[in-house]
């Protein structure tokens, strides 16, 4: 029975508590920690959590031999809380954003490697039937070459979302929504295509004065095989729909399922190619469904890379890959420049310290609130055929 501890009992521990309570033939929640220890007492109440030790400083669980750990904190903890709990010897799976920072992320790699652990980063989204089917869809062929990408990660908070004492600055959250939100969505990008060569961006701050990040983003980006792609992060739109489309030689297919699938009269306009459409809606229609979703069956896929060796489907490498595009949207965004991806080691940016000083701050965050009363979160459309 593998011991679980969930460091950090805010809105989204929850889902990972959820999570594991599905498998408690497989493991069990002894621990939680938060800096706010009544947050933490109050979940275990709320889930039955008997036997559960509450701590208020996650290294008193250190030497407790927990197998596994779910950090669920603000970003900038990320990295430290991860590196510790790795080198006494747990496994960890990280809420996203990964780190702060890409050296935090080559740390935390480092740590996992040395150890021999397993660090996993958490992109639930990849665990959902239509990305999952999507994905197999793209990998068959089908479609053809993708020649174009559109990201739309459409969200929508309130002027006091920022208000809560961590969100909102560069040094505590480390970016706004194409960090925070469009990450999941990001995340999938780069698992269906690869990483791009160039970025150019540009990002805003038009509806949270009391944030010094954005809360508007829009990125292009260039790919090696020459496809171009667009990504929007946003906090401001209202409805919070998000999709994901691929323009491929022969076909568009998108989450939200939608297909369309075009061949050339001989005056070079498009004609439905029924014939094609009838084979990848075949295709798709039999892929199976995932027997969990979402963080369920991730914290499933990790318990599974525990128990036979095999592979996370997200790593740490993989959640790098995710900062390191993000990183290169910032800095474009802050610069003005055309960025040339990987992001070397010597780039103002590739530390913390050194995005934070290049950055854009829009506003001076000028008070703060340390808890909600409410704790319900939304988390966007399900990327389910509409």
């Amino acid at each position: 029975m593998l011991k679980v501890a969930i460091i950090g009992a805010g809105a989204i521990s929850p889902a990972h508590i959820q999570g594991y309570l599905q498998f408690t033939d497989r493991c069990r929640i002894v621990a939680l920690c938060d800096l706010y220890p009544e947050k933490a007492e109050e979940k275990k109440q709320q889930f039955g959590l008997d036997g559960a030790k509450v701590v208020q400083d996650y290294k008193e669980l250190l030497q407790d031999g927990i197998d596994i750990v779910s950090v669920c904190m603000p970003p900038y903890f990320h990295a430290p809380v991860t590196i510790d709990f790795l080198n006494a010897g747990s496994h960890v799976l990280v809420e996203k954003p990964m780190a702060a920072s890409l050296e935090e992320c080559d740390a935390m790699i480092a740590a996992a490697e040395k150890n021999g652990k397993i660090l996993s980063v958490v992109a639930q989204n990849r665990f959902t039937n239509p990305l999952m089917k999507l994905k197999s869809v793209l990998d068959s062929g089908l479609a053809g070459n993708i020649l174009h990408a559109q990201v739309d990660s459409f969200w929508w908070r309130g002027h006091c979302y920022y208000d809560l004492w961590w969100r909102g600055t560069w040094e505590k959250e480390g970016g706004g929504c194409t960090l925070n939100h469009a990450v999941h969505h990001i995340d999938a990008l780069l698992w269906m295509m690869g990483r791009p060569t160039q970025v150019q961006a540009f990002m805003s701050n038009v509806a949270h004065d009391n944030a010094e990040v954005e809360d508007l983003s829009i990125a292009m980006l260039k790919f090696p095989n020459g496809a171009l792609g667009q990504i929007t992060s946003s906090v401001v739109h209202h409805g919070e729909e998000q999709q994901m489309i691929f323009q491929g030689q022969r076909a568009r297919v998108s989450a939200p399922w939608r297909l369309t699938a075009s061949s050339s009269l001989q005056n070079g306009f498009p004609k439905k190619d029924e014939e094609l459409e009838q084979q990848i809606t075949q295709l798709y229609n039999e892929l199976p469904n995932l027997p969990y979703e979402r963080h369920a069956a991730q914290i499933d896929n990790v318990l599974s890379a525990i128990e036979t060796g095999a592979p996370v489907l997200i790593d740490g490498v993989s959640g790098r890959s995710t900062l390191e595009l993000i990183t290169s949207i910032y800095k474009s965004a802050s610069t003005g420049e055309l960025v040339q991806l990987p992001l070397a080691k010597d780039d103002p940016f590739y530390t913390a310290e050194g995005l934070k000083q290049h950055v854009t701050h829009f506003y001076e965050k000028s008070g703060h609130v340390a808890n909600f009363a409410t704790q319900q979160i939304t988390i966007g459309t399900s990327l389910e055929t509409k």
